[in-house]
């Protein structure tokens, strides 16, 4: 089967935080899952460099924008691959691939009935000599009363348009802005309601949060959206007359997971178009880009008339605080990734935002319960299992596996739980499979608690092998297991035992030597 999970890209205005990848991870256990079961996997995302965001922090550090998004990107591949994302390909919105693709997609867009052009009223800031996007305009939310930008309201999370919000002045110069008329193309998505409740009405595989926020925008009426932008940072309008504009973002930066994909087929559309038209689509976001993925990029790619596939599993995860507060980035408030990187194990970082992550309810990251579950689940039950089987190897079998045969209850076991686990990761049910193996884990010390190797060594011998031969076929099926979860330790062991690639049970290989044993999870302090 081909499978396509595209991630969401993360805006290279700032530094990643924990809630980025509490809400990115689903997408990588996804991608490692489907490549063990053999399946042909396409598992993108990007840095997204253009935009207002981008523009604002350059004009803040006084640098120009491509210098900010570059910065940010190296960033983000380097905290990726620190946690173990296994991307296939990670491009960036201002690449030339991405740049190539989206101008001819638009190029094609325009020629479709769902695109027109309309003169509206657009803010203008006389003093700063510019028309003035979302974000640089400041009012007053229309639903809260709070101090907000033009587009979204930080304090209650209310999308809506610039024109909604009250006593509005540019956040630059704090003057109150005029409005003048601008031209710009504009997408029908009013048009599209059929298609787009058919796709959500059909929508089996979708987090319920997605149905339920698609549905509100549905209900409450689809609007119009414009797809051009009075901008000089984004990508170019392939449309005479509108040279000193740009694509807007967001009729830009979904298009992202096409041109990645095309790339990572060396630039070959025919290939590209086999496999994104034959392939199950997965998207991996925050419940806050839920319309992103579910209205915009279906209302494009529908547009688009080329009949390109539309979404067909949706994991929007909720929100993840952090000591119970919301993470903010303007405060300073967060746990910031590159502050991670080299103090803790990655695995340890995974394994907290996937057992305690925000997958079907906002979740709190606290200190407290990061080192608990550190120390008490990966250390205390998962590592200490490990650590103990082969510390005894060393000792009494110098470092070689005794021979032994499998328990057969415990084989039907191991064998139900790749079926368990391996329906609960395509289910998306996360936080239920790595908990599922986690009770594997628990069971398996009361196993050699129970079954006493220190003692039986001397008073049965032959029931001392079998012990430590069962303990090594629990040690090899779990790191398969939990590789889609925990990859770096789980790869530790895959490579001692030589195991297989591939998402089944398997059996000890007989006479193995193990190397000297790794501590695979340090004991994490308060103030670490």
């Amino acid at each position: 089967m081909n499978i396509f999970i595209g991630s969401a890209w993360p805006y290279a205005n700032g530094p990643l935080h924990i809630g980025h990848i509490a809400a990115l991870l689903a997408g990588d256990v996804r991608a490692r899952y489907h490549r063990l079961k053999g399946d042909t996997v396409c598992y993108v995302s990007g840095s997204d460099c253009y935009g207002t965001p981008v523009s604002i922090r350059a004009k803040k550090e006084n640098k120009d924008p491509s210098e900010i998004c570059e910065r940010y990107h190296e960033d983000f591949i380097k905290a990726f691959d620190y946690l173990g994302f296994s991307y296939d390909y990670y491009g960036k919105t201002t690449s030339a691939d991405h740049n190539k693709f989206v101008e001819q997609f638009h190029k094609e867009l325009y020629e479709s009935e769902y695109i027109y052009e309309s003169e509206k009223p657009q803010a203008y800031c006389n003093t700063c000599q510019k028309f003035l996007t979302d974000r640089f305009l400041e009012g007053i939310c229309p639903k809260c009363g709070a101090v907000s930008r033009g587009d979204q309201c930080e304090k209650c999370n209310t999308d809506f348009q610039s024109d909604e919000i009250s006593d509005f002045v540019c956040s630059e110069c704090k003057t109150k802005p005029e409005y003048v008329n601008s031209k710009h193309l504009y997408i029908a998505i009013s048009k599209l309601e059929k298609e787009l409740k058919e796709l959500v009405d059909h929508s089996t595989l979708w987090r319920k949060n997605a149905i339920e926020f698609t549905n509100k925008y549905i209900n409450e009426g689809l609007r119009d959206r414009a797809i051009t932008r009075d901008l000089d940072w984004g990508i170019k309008i392939p449309k005479e007359g509108y040279e000193n504009k740009r694509i807007y973002i967001w009729a830009e930066n979904v298009l992202g997971y096409l041109s990645t994909c095309l790339s990572w087929c060396h630039n070959d559309y025919e290939k590209f178009i086999q496999f994104w038209n034959n392939s199950r689509h997965i998207y991996v976001h925050g419940k806050d880009n839920v319309p992103f993925h579910t209205i915009i990029l279906p209302s494009l790619l529908i547009a688009n008339k080329e009949g390109y596939k539309l979404p067909d599993e949706i994991i929007s995860s909720y929100h993840l605080t952090f000591e119970g507060r919301k993470i903010s980035t303007s405060q300073n408030w967060a746990v910031w990734v590159n502050d991670l990187i080299g103090k803790y194990n990655p695995d340890a970082i995974r394994y907290y935002l996937i057992a305690k992550g925000p997958e079907k309810r906002d979740a709190d990251f606290t200190w407290e319960e990061f080192i608990y579950s550190n120390n008490s689940e990966l250390l205390g039950a998962y590592g200490n299992f490990i650590n103990r089987t082969l510390v005894f190897i060393k000792k009494k079998y110098d470092y070689q596996v005794p021979e032994g045969k499998t328990d057969n209850i415990l084989t039907k076991r191991v064998k139900q739980l790749f079926i368990n686990i391996g329906e609960k990761i395509e289910e998306s049910r996360f936080k239920e499979a790595i908990n599922e193996i986690f009770e594997f884990v628990r069971e398996s010390n009361k196993y050699f608690d129970s079954e006493k190797p220190w003692i039986t060594i001397n008073s049965d011998k032959a029931n001392c092998d079998e012990t430590i031969h069962n303990c090594i076929y629990i040690i090899i099926n779990l790191a398969i297991l939990l590789k889609p979860f925990l990859p770096i330790s789980s790869e530790k062991i895959i490579k001692e035992f030589n195991l297989e690639n591939g998402w089944k049970e398997q059996e000890v290989k007989s006479g193995v030597r193990i190397a000297e044993p790794e501590i695979l999870f340090e004991r994490l302090e308060i103030g670490d």
